[in-house]
């Protein structure tokens, strides 16, 4: 992985920090492997690095370090309001990784941590042991997706694929994986279960072009989901987030009806959509650091969150449902 040209993950984890107590778990095992030529660190605790006061992010999301932990504390968060629930009732994430290789502008893990660098948490038969906990109680729909691109991590630490394989045999549980990543392959030799949901984020190639730095072109997504719909993978669409830039009506509007012809409409399970929208705080640490169309928008706030005005807002979602809905019938369409 590390002497591979073609890999995005080839210029990073020169170093690797590992917390020594977890030096000897298999996974720590498994992920170390893959990098036989980075430096090894041993810390006490990965906030040592992670956490550290003056870090320098922009340096650092030229050659990302790597940091390998154990999670302690709470396993599984309540669903954030600013994030679709899909009307499950039981709406939780989980983080086994800490921020994405990928360099997004509108990302709010930008705004979230001081550090680029990437923490992965090992021990992952404690999260499924409180999920284990969690399901005698109650149903739970589950993102494992959220502050981190799983599957753009799956060829350096398989929990894809262990999370695919654990929710198998929990007829309660229902996980979704989202992604921008085109690596359908790392998926290929399994069964998809019925309970587990494959959410690509997808945006015109100029959006992708101009503000998912480092993200695969909508070309190689499309294909990584036609693929999956062949295989019968239960596939959500995300249009989220919708921005607007110049010539945002054309640009989405052709979007949305080149991408119905490469993709039926009747094999997607159902669509999220949602503008930009970001917590106050966030926002406030990102313009630190970038300065960019995102970041200096002239946002409204409404409950602590920074979005488009309300008259913008309506106007992007109205025009976005309304050519969505020629090729979606409405019930499959979430919006927040």
């Amino acid at each position: 992985m590390k002497n591979s040209k073609n890999s995005l993950l080839a210029k990073h984890f020169s170093h690797i920090y590992i917390e020594r107590e977890i030096i000897s778990h298999p996974i720590t095992k498994i992920i170390l492997d893959k990098f036989p030529n980075s430096v090894l660190v041993e810390i006490d605790n990965y906030k040592e690095v992670f956490s550290r006061p003056r870090q320098n992010y922009k340096l650092q999301e030229i050659s990302k370090k790597l940091i390998l932990a154990k999670k302690k504390g709470e396993f599984l968060y309540p669903g954030p309001p600013l994030c679709h629930d899909f009307g499950y009732n039981h709406f939780y994430y989980t983080s086994l990784i800490l921020n994405c290789i990928f360099s997004c502008d509108y990302c709010f893990l930008k705004g979230m941590y001081s550090s680029a660098n990437i923490v992965i948490f090992v021990n992952i038969e404690d999260y499924f042991e409180e999920i284990d906990s969690v399901l005698k109680r109650h149903p739970l729909y589950l993102s494992v997706s959220y502050d981190t691109d799983i599957m753009a991590f799956e060829k350096i630490v398989p929990f894809c694929t262990m999370f695919i394989e654990y929710a198998t045999s929990r007829k309660d549980l229902t996980i979704e994986i989202r992604t921008k990543t085109a690596n359908y392959e790392v998926l290929q030799s399994l069964k998809p279960p019925e309970n587990v949901i494959l959410a690509w984020t997808l945006s015109p190639q100029e959006i992708i072009e101009e503000f998912e730095h480092k993200t695969p072109s909508l070309s190689a997504r499309l294909d990584a989901i036609k693929k999956a719909i062949e295989n019968e993978w239960n596939v959500r669409l995300c249009f989220d987030p919708i921005l607007f830039t110049n010539n945002w009506k054309e640009i989405y509007l052709k979007f949305i009806n080149n991408m119905f012809e490469e993709i039926q409409p009747s094999k997607i399970t159902d669509i999220s959509v949602g503008v930009f929208r970001i917590p106050k705080d966030f926002l406030k640490r990102m313009k630190k650091v970038f300065k960019n169309e995102i970041t200096l928008f002239p946002y409204e706030e409404e409950n602590g969150v920074f979005t488009y005005p309300y008259e913008l807002k309506k106007e992007m979602m109205d025009f976005f449902i309304s050519n969505l809905s020629k090729f979606v019938p409405k019930s499959k369409i979430f919006v927040i």
